[in-house]
């Protein structure tokens, strides 16, 4: 029940501090992406002792959990979802807790567009 409780008051405190944030026209003001905070209360909500215990409930490789610490990875699309079936976090407060504040996503046309000379030609 603590670990409920502490887990939504502090997202609870994130959300007012972000709402401060994003009302702020000062640069420094401004909450950046900041993928250790999402880990923590990871760790924190599922009562795990480190990285290495995350990495085996959300069922990925350790390295993938120390990429995403250090900034070389983000966290996918397929990983926040897995973290959101593994804690019952919803994904918008997931994404608090990362610092990403976008309202939408956009994906670039250029990843629908057809190969260059990569046809489906057919010889008979």
């Amino acid at each position: 029940m603590y670990n409920k409780l502490a887990t939504w008051n502090y997202l609870h405190i994130m959300t007012i501090q972000l709402d401060n944030t994003m009302n702020s026209t000062r640069l420094t003001d401004q909450v950046a992406y900041d993928p250790n905070n999402l880990l923590d209360a990871l760790i924190e909500k599922l009562s795990l002792k480190n990285d290495a215990a995350l990495s085996r409930a959300l069922e990925v490789a350790p390295p993938v959990i120390s990429k995403i610490r250090h900034r070389r990875l983000p966290v996918g699309a397929s990983l926040l979802i897995r973290m959101h079936e593994v804690s019952d976090l919803s994904i918008k407060d997931l994404r608090i807790l990362m610092g990403d504040r976008r309202d939408k996503f956009r994906i670039s046309d250029k990843q629908f567009k057809p190969k260059e000379g990569g046809g489906t030609d057919t010889q008979e």
